[in-house]
């Protein structure tokens, strides 16, 4: 009997070394093969190894945050431990589950909720830049309910489990996923901005537009539950609009989102309508006609952080324990505008 129980014992053992050592190998794979996308699966990856409840404010939305906010001169110049937490083209039902699943490991004070792509895209499927938007979430319910909304059902296969998207990357492996697969805690330094160094000539639009209208219904609806959601949460939401080449029919949206945030009493800026106030230079400040290169980038962060400090209680976290990895970030950013990396973590 006790012979029998020692074998029981041993096979026990010997499943559970398989699972572990089965886990392990998929969490290799998964860290060696997973595509290093700084369209928005980085900066999903990244907020899981940023320190617990130490990021106030959450950016949210499209690319047009992780471009156009800078969160090394949050810090450096303003003591806001700030995190850009977005995605390409990112649509509201994706950022209602990115704000859901950020809520899990941080306790922010602020989220700042960039609102470009309800204006610019009215498909309730978008899926151009899907992928990275999913990808870097961990698996959870959370994340399963962001694939059900953001994809038809008989589409589900080709974006779950994620390592369908990128199984076949073997003959791409580089240096760069090899070294990632044993550095991957340096996330911890990425707090989402990508500058962009690029410039190309822009024109001021001519804003007139006075209606509103246009927003999709599950645009609107997903609005409305991330409205709730921070007020369940008992968060700041700031709606903004960053500085870019708009048209009447994104202002008209616009105009219709600033009706919304005036009725729940929601603090809105389509920032727009102050290009001059924050000196924006259309020869010099664009990278293409969507997003701000590093210089506009600037100035815009520098006229938010007005705008955030001025509004809300926001502390000033430089030179407490904890926060490190701001100051590492601000000098990785300085290196790589300056030319001395090309490293974003």
């Amino acid at each position: 009997m006790e012979k029998l129980f020692t074998v029981k014992i041993k096979k026990n053992l010997a499943v559970l070394v398989f699972v572990l050592a089965l886990v392990l190998s998929v969490n290799a794979l998964d860290r060696l093969f997973c595509i290093k996308s700084s369209n928005g699966i980085i900066q999903a990856r990244a907020m899981y190894y940023q320190p617990r409840n130490t990021i106030d404010v959450v950016m949210l939305g499209s690319s047009h945050i992780h471009c156009d906010i800078n969160t090394a001169m949050l810090w450096r110049d303003y003591g806001i431990a700030a995190y850009d937490y977005s995605a390409a083209e990112q649509p509201l039902w994706e950022t209602y589950y990115y704000l859901k699943e950020i809520c899990k490991y941080q306790d922010p004070k602020v989220v700042v909720l960039d609102l470009y792509s309800p204006a610019r895209f009215k498909d309730d499927y978008q899926y151009y830049w899907l992928n990275d938007n999913l990808s870097g979430m961990k698996f959870s319910m959370n994340k399963l309910e962001m694939l059900s909304a953001s994809s038809e059902p008989g589409l589900y296969e080709r974006y779950f489990p994620s390592f369908v998207t990128y199984h076949s990357r073997y003959s791409d492996l580089s240096i760069e996923d090899v070294d990632a697969l044993f550095h991957m805690e340096r996330l911890a330094n990425f707090k989402g901005y990508t500058p962009y160094m690029g410039v190309d000539v822009q024109e001021e639009p001519d804003l007139e537009e006075e209606n509103s209208g246009g927003i999709t219904m599950k645009s609107e609806i997903y609005l409305s539950k991330i409205i709730d959601y921070t007020k369940e949460k008992n968060i700041t939401l700031f709606l903004i609009v960053t500085p870019y080449i708009t048209n009447d029919d994104d202002e008209l949206v616009y105009n219709r989102i600033r009706e919304i945030a005036e009725e729940k009493e929601i603090d809105f800026n389509s920032t727009n309508y102050d290009y001059d106030m924050m000196g924006i230079d259309f020869e010099k400040d664009f990278c293409d006609d969507s997003h701000l290169n590093y210089e506009g980038s600037c100035k815009f962060t520098e006229y938010l952080a007005d705008e955030l400090l001025s509004l809300y209680d926001i502390p000033d976290r430089r030179g407490s324990a904890g926060y490190e990895s701001w100051d590492v970030s601000a000098q990785i950013i300085d290196d790589y505008v300056s030319g001395k990396s090309d490293k974003l973590y």
